[in-house]
């Protein structure tokens, strides 16, 4: 069978080679304005038939379309991944392609339109059909002007540089008996079909340029510098154009690399045995380079950098400064190298790619730096040596990083579309899962099955365009054995791997384990004999659907120990692991770490940090939190935070205990938390309150893991026990309240919404309310911001207003809030702002309301972050007619939701600018807490 498989695939070749040798062929005349940002194109597409289909349109990628404006895909996704800049851009910094004009070979015009979908691929209509192996030539004008290449790192800077990719037209791939048409979502995964390219490119004196495409000829003249590139059987091809160039050439017997990658601390000769090192490898590994040139740039690399790498600040410098250099080179020429070489549909096979990627960095370290650390020298330092962080292999962060996610149920399927992927999982944990896949195959097939059959694949993309099922069916005939597990498990699932030993006995010769696989995921896994920390034996276990028990020849081992290398990728490697020296020796020892750490299969973590918390009546007051909260998310995390209150000299503090329980065959709940959380803080200069709150929340997702839209139901009982206080007239000392929220938040750039319901039930009150917030940037830079709240007593027993709606300053009975100074009346800290309630800024003389309350609050930008804001609502307390009240002023919209300042201007206390004491009027927001801070540098990877 395996015989006939290959035999079947070189026949598939021939058949397919034969048809390409009619390659697609594109003539382009170019001509650079620098001073324009923009190019005047002349372009000659002979477009061949191969696709055994009559055709009556041809579908062509003008990618550069896709920075016309804010409502393309590529413009949207920015939105949700939070990047700005593209919205707030003029729109000369944009870039598009106009003035097109399409005749055929008889010189008639053709009709062309854009798709409402896809607008930056075009679709042109034939006069005739053209039947198979017929050809037609395509003859076609246009301008073409560059984006600011601050968006994506492609178009111009304001060095008088361009590095440009994607910019000219191509006929997309036509695959399934249909073209492809995708739109640029600043993947690198243009689906072009193949195509010999003859470029004349024409710039202003003082410009040089690069390319990966082959330099026929150079002329310079007073009016040009002229440059003719040809490159045959190509996607793509880049072009650098500079002042000066920052490129260097170094040649080998394999290929020619022209890089300005940067590292000013290694002189040319250090360069070039780095860069001859790695082209050998990758020669020898994967297969010759089917072109005489390739760049590397430094823009390749900011764009896919080596994360780890570039998150470290230069001046620790862990890593030599040749490792830093080689590191990046080898990623960033994989990468290059791969993209230019493989025919496959880049958004929809992508794993390839990434898989043969991080697979040939794993094999080269493992050859070239087998002792390197995770974090390089930093493994050497004493205060260090004890955190797994610094002490785990190079290669063994890969593992890490896939991990993360999938410990936050947020991993996808490697075989999922690239588009599909949230952008911490498109750029690192499904990248690095993807190579990590190839090596665990590697690993249990043995004999270099995997590598063979990359060569083997590699050389086949010489002939014809190719695809996934080439790849499998190559891996496949190799294999000695049955691997649809790979692909059906590991490529097209998000099942995790997790088994565990249960029952272990043992003899002086053999030992017999049960092994038990807790997600029901049928997938190999080995089990190793340990003995002083060195292997005795190893041993692939198969087909465990249930438990089942083994008996192994023990060579003398003290241990044995389940995907001892983390070969698997495995959600948790705590349960792996099986002392046979005694019962005692089960246990693992505990180890203290300051800050974090990465989790430790082997020890029982408890990391300790420093806190500094502040409050006016407890001050500004150290402590020290211990948790459990390794950089990977754990089932069950606690939290104990002890704190000093200097101004009381009492102790205070917090504590939490959280159970996680992930559902990941379904979005309804994805996640349900359980918690348990206390605290105990001053209210007043001589009162303190405690509160203890168990809570259940139940989190849910849209299929699509991009969708930014968030809900959630939240259950939860506050106990609350507060001192009595002398400074306070408000003597409601213990209560409880039953509290139930939904809430339904999608955030991105252009739009926010979040709708809020909030049922509070106690003995002598019950509230329910309602808020909706919008957010929307519109085309000219304009944000309107609009908050609706609506609320009302359901009942209400009280004779205070501790528990009353609050129009300007909430009473925070439930103590959720941060005050800094929570029972002040009068002075700075009273001025405060916590939008919540009525949300108003100016202290009014009806400021609570015991029946209901409902107001409206909004600004607008009037010049950056400058805005107008006015609220309006009604209050309504028993025996009263409602109350009508307003206020309105100017906001420093400096950071939304995290520094802002109020000032008033006019409101039912009517002029407040003239009014006496205006200054402490002013109002602010001001977020010291460093998790709500990091949500505005994560929101965009997750």
């Amino acid at each position: 069978m395996k015989t006939f498989a290959k035999i079947a695939i070189a026949c598939l070749s021939l058949f397919f080679s034969t048809r390409g040798n009619a390659q697609h062929h594109s003539k382009v005349n170019v001509e650079i304005n620098s001073e324009e940002k923009s190019a005047y194109v002349q372009q000659e597409i002979t477009f061949y038939n191969q696709t055994g289909d009559t055709l009556t349109s041809i579908v062509v990628n003008d990618w550069n379309q896709a920075y016309s404006d804010k409502n393309t895909p590529l413009a949207k996704r920015f939105s949700d991944e939070f990047v700005r800049s593209f919205h707030l851009a003029h729109d000369e910094d944009r870039g598009k392609t106009e003035n097109i004009t399409i005749i055929d070979q008889e010189n008639l015009f053709l009709k062309w339109h854009r798709f409402e979908k896809h607008p930056d691929v075009i679709e042109i209509n034939l006069r005739e059909k053209l039947a198979p192996n017929e050809r037609i030539i395509l003859k076609l004008t246009y301008q073409v002007k560059f984006p600011n290449d601050r968006f994506t790192k492609y178009g111009w800077n304001d060095k008088g540089e361009f590095n440009l990719k994607n910019w000219c037209l191509a006929p997309a791939r036509y695959e399934n008996h249909r073209f492809i048409m995708y739109s640029n979502n600043n993947l690198d995964d243009i689906t072009n079909a193949a195509t010999d390219f003859d470029v004349t490119l024409k710039l202003p004196p003082g410009l040089i340029a690069t390319s990966d495409l082959d330099e026929v000829n150079h002329i310079k003249d007073s009016s040009f510098s002229t440059y003719e590139l040809t490159g045959k059987n190509r996607l793509d091809f880049n072009l650098f154009v500079e002042p000066k160039t920052t490129f260097y050439s170094y040649k080998n017997n394999n290929v020619t690399v022209e890089t300005n990658l940067k590292e000013n601390r290694l002189n040319d000769i250090q360069k070039a045995i780095v860069i001859d090192r790695i082209v050998n490898f990758v020669h020898e590994n994967i297969g010759s380079y089917p072109f005489e040139k390739i760049t590397v740039s430094q823009t390749d690399y900011e764009r896919n950098p080596f994360y780890g790498l570039n998150q470290l600040p230069s001046f620790i410098s862990p890593f030599p400064d040749e490792f830093m250099f080689e590191i990046k080179f080898l990623k960033t020429y994989l990468n290059n190298f791969l993209k230019t070489s493989l025919h496959l549909n880049a958004r929809d096979d992508n794993w390839i790619y990434d898989g043969i990627q991080i697979y040939t960095m794993m094999k080269y370290i493992d050859e070239n730096h087998p002792n390197s650390k995770m974090m390089g020298n930093l493994s050497q330092w004493w205060l260090l040596r004890g955190y797994n962080l610094t002490t785990i292999d190079f290669n063994e962060q890969y593992s890490y990083f896939y991990m993360l996610m999938a410990r936050k149920n947020l991993d996808q399927p490697l075989g999922d579309p690239k588009n599909t992927f949230i952008k911490f999982n498109e750029q690192i944990a499904s990248k690095y899962r993807a190579g990590l896949s190839l090596k665990y195959l590697d690993n249990y097939l043995g004999n270099d099955i995997v590598e063979n059959s990359i060569k083997e694949f590699y050389n086949l993309n010489s002939e014809h365009i190719t695809s996934r099922t080439d790849f499998e069916n190559i891996l496949k005939s190799n294999a000695n054995q049955n691997i649809d597990w790979f692909f059906n498990t590991i490529i097209d699932s998000r099942d995790i791997v997790d088994y565990r030993f249960t029952d272990v006995s043992k003899t002086k010769d053999s030992v017999t384990f049960t092994v038990r696989n807790k997600t029901k995921t049928v997938v190999p896994i080995p089990v190793y004999g340990i003995k002083k920390n060195e292997v005795v034996f190893k041993k692939w276990l198969n087909n465990i659907k249930t438990d089942s028990t083994f008996t192994v020849p023990r060579n003398d081992a003290d241990k044995i120990v389940l995907n001892y290398k983390n070969e698997v990728p495995e959600y948790n490697l705590r349960n792996n692991w099986k002392s046979l020296k005694g019962f005692f020796s089960q246990n693992r020892p505990i180890k203290f770490n300051f800050m974090k750490d990465l989790e430790d299969p082997y020890y029982n973590q408890i990391l300790y940090i420093p806190t500094i918390s502040y409050n006016l009546y407890d001050g500004l007051s150290p402590g020290i939190r211990f948790n459990n909260k390794t950089i990977l998310d754990k089932p069950f995390i606690y939290e104990i935070n002890p704190i000093y209150s200097p101004n009381t000299q009492t102790l205070t503090g917090s504590f939490s205990f959280l159970v996680n329980q992930h559902n990941r065959n379904t979005n309804s709940p994805f996640n349900v938390r359980y918690q348990l959380s206390g605290s105990y803080f001053h209210y007043a200069p001589d009162a303190a309150y405690t509160k203890l709150t168990p809570t259940v929340t139940m989190l849910f997702r849209e299929n699509n893991f991009r969708d930014n839209r968030k809900q959630g139901i939240q259950f939860r009982e506050v106990l609350v026990n507060r001192d009595k206080s002398a400074y306070s007239v408000e003597r409601t000392e213990n209560y409880s309240v039953f509290n139930a929220k939904y809430y339904n938040i999608k955030t991105e750039v252009t739009n926010h919404f979040n709708f809020l319901t909030d049922l509070q039930l106690s003995g002598k009150f019950g509230k329910l309310s309602t808020e909706i917030e919008y957010r929307r940037l519109f085309e000219d830079n304009r944000q309107l911001n609009l908050r609706l709240y609506a609320g009302t007593f359901l009942y209400n027993k009280t004779n205070t207003d501790y528990f009353s709606f609050a129009l300007d300053r909430p009473t925070d009975y439930l103590f959720d809030y941060n005050y800094y100074g929570r029972s002040e009346s009068t002075g700075f800290f009273s001025q405060q702002l916590i939008l919540a309630e009525g949300g108003f800024k100016s202290k009014l003389d009806t400021p609570f309301a015991n029946h209901w309350m409902a107001t409206l609050n909004g600004s607008f930008n009037i010049w950056q972050w400058i805005e107008i804001y006015g609220d309006a609502g009604f209050v309504k307390n028993r025996h009263n007619d409602p109350n009508f009240v307003y206020d309105s002023g100017i906001r420093l919209n400096l950071v939304t939701d995290y520094f802002e300042l109020y000032f008033p201007v006019y409101s039912s206390n009517g002029w407040e600018v003239g009014q006496p004491h205006y200054n402490e009027k002013v109002r602010f927001i001001i977020t010291f807490s460093p998790r709500t801070l990091i949500n505005l540098f994560t929101r965009k990877w997750f």
